[in-house]
């Protein structure tokens, strides 16, 4: 890719979209989602994708499929820190780079014993916020130790979309609290939607992103509602496009990344809205 290519991705996209092809609804085998990575990450829209995020029950049958080069990886330990700590060592062996560690926080644990179990971790730490009355006291722990946060932003029941006075919560409190964080699950589109097939109610990336903004900028939890809650796309769209540079790099050092299990469906709905290059969109067909 020469520099020309790479400038085609505008500033509040380069690394937006993680790798998570093999999770639902996506479910990519790992032989086939592996290749298809490095792919991506030598493709005109290259900038745009961070690392491959694989669970930690697939580091076992990772090594085969592994050549030279270091796979750049992140990891998810959905069963929480003695199931991270146990995959960091496991990947250790192999030829990774691992650029993010995200961990869940089992039922009842509290911020004291999480970070106890998990130890010392050479790798970015994403400790899966709560969805209960622990948020709070994880938020300041995470803040305290220079960690960064993952919120779960839909899946496979209704019940795991957050509403937007639920998320507009916490983002409001990761960003007050100067925590990075990135995002997974649900986010199919860049704008909130109904999903034609399931009826769930969808979050969008594009509105994460400017609801993050309106947190930088001190507005209350009910105007990130608003802002998440908002389905025109075009307006949507022309907002992202009207931040400018200062506030883009400051949106972004706080939403860090979401988890897509396509990272063609992103780019070809950027396109539409007129976010990126017509020309990235035939890239990746």
């Amino acid at each position: 890719m020469d520099l020309g290519e790479a400038a085609m991705i505008p500033a509040f996209a380069i690394g937006l979209c993680d790798d998570a092809a093999v999770f639902p609804p996506g479910l990519t085998p790992l032989a086939e989602a592996v290749p298809a990575h490095r792919d991506h990450r030598s493709a005109p829209y290259a900038e745009l994708v961070g690392p491959l995020v694989l669970p930690a029950t697939a580091l076992d049958d990772l090594y085969p499929l592994l050549g030279s080069e270091p796979l750049d990886l992140s990891i998810t330990a959905p069963s929480g820190p003695c199931q991270a700590a146990k995959a960091m060592a496991a990947a250790a062996d192999l030829v990774l780079d691992v650029r993010g560690l995200e961990v869940a926080v089992p039922p009842g644990m509290g911020p004291d014993e999480f970070f106890r179990v998990l130890g010392g971790v050479d790798a970015p730490v994403y400790v899966e916020i709560p969805r209960d009355d622990r948020r709070p006291a994880f938020v300041a722990a995470v803040a305290a130790r220079g960690h960064r946060a993952k919120f779960r932003t839909g899946g496979v029941k209704a019940h795991l979309y957050p509403s937007p006075d639920e998320l507009a919560a916490a983002i409001k409190a990761v960003v007050d609290a100067g925590v990075p964080f990135k995002a997974t699950a649900g986010l199919h589109h860049p704008v909130r939607n109904t999903d034609p097939e399931t009826g769930f109610h969808q979050h969008g990336f594009l509105n994460l992103l400017l609801a993050t903004d309106a947190a930088l900028a001190g507005r209350p939890a009910g105007d990130l509602a608003a802002v998440l809650a908002d389905r025109d796309a075009a307006s949507v769209a022309s907002r992202v496009a009207a931040l400018g540079e200062p506030r883009t790099a400051a949106v972004r050092a706080r939403f860090l990344s979401f988890g897509t299990c396509s990272i063609t469906d992103p780019l070809t709905e950027l396109a539409h809205l007129g976010l990126l290059a017509s020309t990235l969109q035939e890239s990746c067909r």
